[in-house]
């Protein structure tokens, strides 16, 4: 029996084979059909082959969203290549923590990235540096390897269960974990969410959440380029944009996180706007507000919603348009081809209804582990192939999840993952500070804020712009705490763990603007 080729790189271009002169990505205007991004997919990667990449090389890339992502990890893919994207807003010494756990052959950065690279480049073991819109000493020009003389001819044979991707997520530990994704976790996903929302070949989809977040990655492109539909693709979220462009691309399928669909309903044209292209709206990310929901209900739409997790390549469970009503606050059943279940402290399975515990995760999609990290891997998926998501949830008599709380003490704002341990870290090293705890209060726009909770030094005094300014040069700008709360001392227990679920309940009200 021949097993079907499921690696991105093959079905790709046999996808392209069969919708050859369809479109397939749009961005700022300009329109790529399957044929011609597969061509310039192929030159990229016979340019990269040229400079010495191999099968099982890591290729970086950093730098908004445009086409040279997804070009990008296709080449990868095409040459069995592992693809680690790279959040644009991380400084000099973030990204070169990440390059060198990745061990990184090569680098394709955006010119607005160049500088960050360029601050840190005498620590990375990159062996060749690819510049994006533009030309410098030192580098290769990203458009005169897509001009390769001529396109890949024989793409390097690829196993189902090869890392496609390392996307780093941000741990409990402060540690950046690169979770492995292979090739087949990204197509079963991609099953698991075909059947779970129809996905037509005559499907648009508009995205402008970020690419190196999964979401963004591998919730409806690559579901979308499997039907042979179209991706138009922005550099990044405009809510006046996206309203523009659902009527001028005719957008049939949109995928983002609350903040973004919160940020088009309140603009002065949503009531009236020509909308009727939208077949299927699907919200991540972070809890749905139910006013959010009513909101586009109310312009007929349903909003459907999931969990997942990187790990799970994104999606775990997905709430149909069918339960839309009659299971408000729920994120769904388990996907098609997935598993969820619900366990105790002691690892027992919880087998009634509404009783919460830590949501195990087992299927296809579920990663192989984290790089370079076997013991966090052994940590995180048990013998029986079960994922420990750290998430607490519960699971209704119909068996529909629920999510209660995070185990691991991770902020999201806005969407972004911020791992409280390190900027933690970065804080303890300001001379005023003698302790500190980082928490997420609610916001109504951001999900949550961070809020940093300080014990001083005697004698001294310190502000939330002083703490800014100091922890800006070590951490991205969306890391940095927005609201600042002066102690004489944190809750602790007998071990002298910070008691954060203590802290949480004190400060639940605090909410600023970012």
């Amino acid at each position: 029996m021949t097993i079907p080729q499921i690696c991105l790189g093959n079905w790709f271009a046999a996808r392209a084979a069969r919708s050859a002169d369809r479109r397939a990505l749009t961005f700022e205007g300009q329109t790529l059909t399957y044929r011609q991004l597969l061509d310039r997919v192929d030159r990229l990667a016979a340019g990269f082959r040229k400079q010495g990449v191999r099968h099982g090389d890591r290729i970086g890339f950093i730098g908004p969203n445009q086409p040279a992502v997804l070009e990008t990890m296709l080449a990868a893919a095409r040459l069995g290549a592992i693809f680690v994207p790279f959040n644009f807003r991380l400084t000099g010494p973030e990204l070169a923590l990440i390059a060198n756990d990745a061990g990184l052959h090569t680098f394709a950065v955006d010119q607005g990235n160049q500088a960050a690279v360029e601050s840190v480049r005498g620590q990375l073991p990159v062996q060749s540096y690819v510049l994006i819109g533009g030309e410098a000493a030192g580098w290769k020009s990203y458009e005169s390897l897509v001009d390769h003389d001529s396109p890949l001819r024989a793409p390097e044979p690829v196993d189902a269960d090869d890392v496609a991707v390392i996307m780093y997520t941000s741990g409990t530990t402060g540690r950046p974990k690169g979770v492995m994704l292979t090739h087949a976790n990204l197509w079963w996903n991609n099953i698991n969410l075909v059947n779970l929302f129809d996905v037509l070949a005559d499907d648009v989809t508009l995205v402008s959440s970020p690419l190196f977040h999964i979401a963004g990655l591998n919730v409806t492109i690559f579901t979308t380029w499997q039907k042979g539909g179209e991706v138009v693709l922005h550099r990044s979220f405009d809510a006046q944009t996206t309203l523009d462009d659902i009527q001028r691309y005719r957008i049939s399928v949109l995928f983002g996180a609350p903040t973004m669909f919160q940020a088009i309903s309140q603009l002065p044209g949503f009531d009236l706007a020509d909308m009727s292209s939208v077949r299927t709206i699907i919200c991540g990310g972070a809890p749905v507000p139910e006013v959010l929901m009513k909101k586009f209900h109310e312009r007929g739409f349903a909003m459907l919603n999931g969990y997942g997790l990187t790990e799970t390549a994104p999606h775990a469970a997905f709430l149909t348009a069918e339960y839309i009503q009659s299971k408000p606050g729920s994120v769904g059943q388990p996907s098609l081809l997935s598993e969820i279940k619900i366990i105790d402290p002691n690892g027992a399975t919880i087998t009634e209804p509404f009783v919460s515990g830590e949501i195990c995760a087992r299927g296809p999609n579920v990663t192989k582990g984290y790089w370079n990290q076997p013991e966090a891997t052994a940590e995180a998926i048990d013998e029986s192939g079960w994922f420990h998501t750290g998430d607490v949830g519960y699971l209704d008599a119909d068996e529909f999840l629920y999510l209660v709380d995070r185990i691991k003490d991770m902020v999201v704002s806005g969407g972004e993952n911020v791992s409280s341990v390190e900027v933690e870290g970065v804080l303890h090293e300001h001379p005023a500070v003698t302790d500190v705890a980082i928490i997420g209060a609610p916001h109504e726009r951001w999900g949550e804020t961070v809020v940093a909770v300080i014990v001083p030094a005697a004698g001294q005094t310190v502000t939330l712009e002083e703490l800014r300014d100091f922890a800006g040069h070590s951490l991205a700008r969306f890391k940095l705490p927005t609201q600042l709360i002066l102690v004489d001392d944190l809750p602790r227990n007998p071990a002298g763990k910070i008691l954060k679920v203590q802290l949480r309940d004190e400060y639940r009200t605090v909410a600023t603007g970012r």
